[in-house]
Parts: C-alpha cells; structure tokens; sequence
C-alpha cells in the first residue's frame, strides 16, 4: 500500500471517530434541551396544581363565608377562584403530561365538578333565596343539612386534595427520574467522547509514528546512498522490497547509481586517453621542434656571416615560435597533471615559499615585493608553489609601470585563510575577468607578448580541486588584486 494511502485512511479514520463524537455530543445537547423543556413544563404543572388548591381552600372559605354571614364579598371570591380553576384545567389540558397524568387530570376534573355540581352551587343558590322568605329559609336550612350530614362533600374534598397530592408526587417523582437518566446520559457521554478522543488521538499518533518511521528509516538509507554517491562509491544500490512511492524513488536512484557509474567509468577511460594523449602529443612533438631547433641552430652557425639581416630577424623569429611551441606543450602537460598527482601535505612556511619563487622568477630584482608575515600550513607544498608561482608572475610580467610593486598578504578568516596578490600594474578590464582563467586565453597578442595563457587555468584547476575559489578585482591603468581561499584543514 502507497503512503499516501497510509495517511488518507488515518485522516479518514480520525475523522469518523470525532465525528461519532460530535454526534453523541450532539445528542446530548438535544437530550439536556429536551430535559430543561420537561423541566419547564413539570414547573409549570405543578404550580397550576397549587394554584388549583388555593383556589379550592378559597372556594371553601368564601362558601362557608357567605353561608355563615351572607355578604356578597365571598361570593365574588367563591367566583372568581372557580372560574380561575376552570381557565387552571383548560391549561394543564394544554401541557405535555403522559397517560397516567392525564387519567389523574381528569379525575381531579370530574370530582372538581361534582363537588361544585352537587354541593357548592346549590347551597349557595339556596343561600340566596333564603332571605327571600321563611319558607326559601327553611328549604336552605333542609339543603344545608342534606349535603352535609352525610359526610360525603367532605369525602370529595378529601379525594381532590388526595388526588391533587397524587399528581405532584408523580410529578415530582417523574422529575427524579428524569434528572437520574440525565446524569447517567452525562455520565455515558462523556466516558464514550473520552474514550473515542483518546482513540482518535492514539489512532492519530500511531498513524504519525508508522509513516514516520517507515519513510524516516527509508530515507536513511537513501540519504546513504547519496552520501556513497558523493564518497566515489557508484557501486551501492538500495534494496527496498516496499511498493510505494519511495519504492519509485529507490529505483530511480538505483537508475541513477547505475548511470553514474557507467558514465564514470567512462568518464575515467577518456580521462586516461586524454592523459595518454597529451604525454604521447607531448613527447612527439618535442622531437620535431628539437629538429627544429637544432637545424636553425646550425644554419645560424655555419652561415652566420651570409645571413642577411631580414633573415637573422626571421630566425629569431623562429627560435621565439619553437620556445613558445615548448612553453605551450609543457603548460598542457602541467595542467593536465594538476589534479591527479598524489601530493603529501607537510608543513609549509609561507613566507619562506613566497621568496622562493620571487628568487625563480626571472626580472624580480627590479620590483618592489612587500611579504607580509604568512602564516605557516599543513598542506601540498607543490600546489601552493605552482599558484604562488603563477600570480606573482603574472603581476611582474603584466606590470609596464615605472616602480612596480607587488603586496603579498592574507586575511584570517573563521575556517579559511584568504591570500591578497596586489600588484599597480596595467590592470584588467572587467569584461575579461573571467576569460583570464580559461586555458590558453590571453589579454594580448603571443607576436607582441610571449605568452601560453595557462597559468590561471593551472591555479584555477588546483583550488576547484581543494574546493576553494580565486577572484579578482581590476581596473585599467588601476592595477589588479588577485585573491584565492585556502581551508585550514
């Protein structure tokens, strides 16, 4: 399976189970706003409930009131709490109750209008016609008497009260109920949202570490590879028994190892071919131009007297062409050598290298060298004397200036020293700055100027291969400061 595949199933899983747990959470949160509307509803019940006792207590009192005294006050209180409990039930009608509550609803009802029906109305009707005359009184006192010796308009009272106190307790009841199945709702929710987050983030976490370790582990050895590579090493291959993305990736590199070592090789045939080549042109073309030499040596010699001037000029000419052919033939061979000579590095005092190689130069005496105090390394005392040799060189014979002087210093820097050959000579323009370190490149015409041009491609070529850099800075008529890096390693 593709890594890809790995973490697209991990977001997906991860998503799945916190999405379960917005909906448990969301559930909840509908079950506590179905709970707080119960509540609400239950308040509301069980407050129409006391108010429909009071109005009952209130109705008892202002009948028994007016009975006793007759004034009109108590029945306009008797009035308005049975119209009060009739609007009462009407409500509670209206409000969510469940079956048993409404059987007890009704009963309550049924017992509310019997009492009124059989005792309360008439025995205040007959309360009012009892001042009507002696005969209404004796009838009120007849219906008095029949209502309430019986006992059974207490009996009904008692059974409203009995029922009103059975709907509040089954109400209250209800309420305990429903709190207990919420707090264990609660309860359940927040274990199950605990337990599918930690999931969630166990699953998560277990995804990361798996494709972190597999890709981490794969790339170590591909990053290996690639440091083998860089060693010289384009024999190593990576194994990797995998069908994924990295797979692609290690078969491609194992492409590439096996091209670089095929062109390597190559690389490294043409190399010798070439090395070959050039001592082979090297030596065949010293024999001739030794032949050369010699015969106009001879010529000179045996007919020095019969050479007209104009042809003394031109065997001079030809003299100064074969020492250049020389000169040209033996900056090939140092150049080609430059890299692949195995030299040991000991220690090197600078400052006596320096005068060593003004002392070899030819026409150093008439120029003013300024050495500062180099320091001493631990390096290839051959390549440092082949690219001291060459810029100081360069700035005696490329200086046309009355009083040339060249300054020699360095300046210290974190990991490396970086050498300063300044000179006042003709200077550089700035457009040839990078031609001067091409092989075989010159600033000036080899008829006007003996010159092979492959001094600063040497000096190029030996640093490339220490990995350090030249530069320069010049300016016409303003002289030239050539600069190169050396590590301290």
């Amino acid at each position: 399976m593709k890594i890809s595949h790995y973490i697209f199933l991990g977001f997906v899983s991860v998503l799945i189970l916190f999405s379960i747990t917005t909906f448990v959470n969301f559930s909840l949160s509908n079950a506590v706003t179905e709970n707080n509307n119960y509540f609400t509803n239950s308040t509301n019940l069980v407050r129409a409930s006391s108010r429909f006792q009071r109005n009952v207590l209130a109705m008892v009192n202002g009948l028994r009131g007016y009975l006793l005294t007759g004034e009109q006050s108590f029945v306009e209180a008797y009035d308005t709490a049975n119209i009060e409990n009739g609007l009462i039930l009407q409500e509670m009608n209206a409000m969510q109750m469940d079956t048993a509550q409404r059987n007890m609803l009704h009963q309550i009802n049924e017992l509310n209008e019997e009492w009124t029906a059989e005792y309360t109305d008439p025995l205040k009707e007959a309360k009012k016609s009892a001042s009507i005359s002696r005969l209404h009184l004796d009838t009120f006192n007849m219906v008095y008497k029949d209502k309430f010796s019986s006992g059974h308009e207490r009996a009904i009272q008692t059974a409203l009260q009995e029922k009103f106190k059975q709907f509040s307790a089954y109400e209250y009841t209800r309420r305990e109920e429903r709190k207990e199945e919420l707090a264990a709702s609660v309860t359940n929710t927040n274990i199950l949202s605990l337990m599918l987050t930690s999931a969630s983030i166990v699953l998560g976490l277990f995804i990361i570490i798996y494709v972190t370790l597999k890709i981490s582990r794969r790339i170590k050895v591909m990053t290996d590879l690639a440091n083998n590579i860089a060693g010289g090493n384009y024999d190593v291959t990576i194994h990797d028994t995998g069908s994924d993305e990295l797979s692609s990736l290690g078969e491609a590199l194992n492409h590439m190892t096996r091209e670089l070592s095929r062109n390597i090789t190559l690389l490294k045939k043409s190399n010798e071919e070439l090395d070959q080549f050039a001592h082979i042109v090297s030596h065949d073309l010293k024999a001739p131009l030794r032949g050369i030499s010699n015969v106009v040596s001879w010529i000179e010699e045996d007919h020095k007297h019969e050479l007209t001037p104009k042809v003394s000029e031109y065997m001079e000419l030809i003299n100064g062409r074969i020492i250049r052919a020389e000169n040209l033939i033996e900056g090939l061979l140092s150049y080609a050598k430059a890299d692949k000579e195995e030299i040991i590095k000991e220690e090197v005092v600078l400052n006596m290298l320096v005068r060593e190689v003004i002392d070899n130069l030819p026409d150093s005496h008439h120029v003013d060298v300024e050495i500062a105090d180099l320091p001493v390394l631990h390096a290839e005392k051959l390549w440092l004397f082949q690219i001291f040799s060459n810029l100081i060189g360069n700035a005696i014979k490329h200086n046309e200036k009355p009083g040339p002087t060249v300054k020699i210093y360095y300046k210290d820097r974190s990991d490396h020293y970086e050498f300063f050959i300044e000179d006042n000579g003709n200077g550089i323009e700035k457009h040839y700055h990078k031609r001067i370190f091409t092989i075989f490149q010159t600033l000036k015409d080899r008829d006007s100027f003996e010159s092979t041009g492959v001094g600063l491609a040497i000096v190029k070529k030996i640093l490339e291969t220490k990995k350090q850099h030249i530069n320069v800075v010049s300016a016409p008529g303003k002289g030239s400061v050539f600069s190169f890096t050396w590590s301290k390693e």
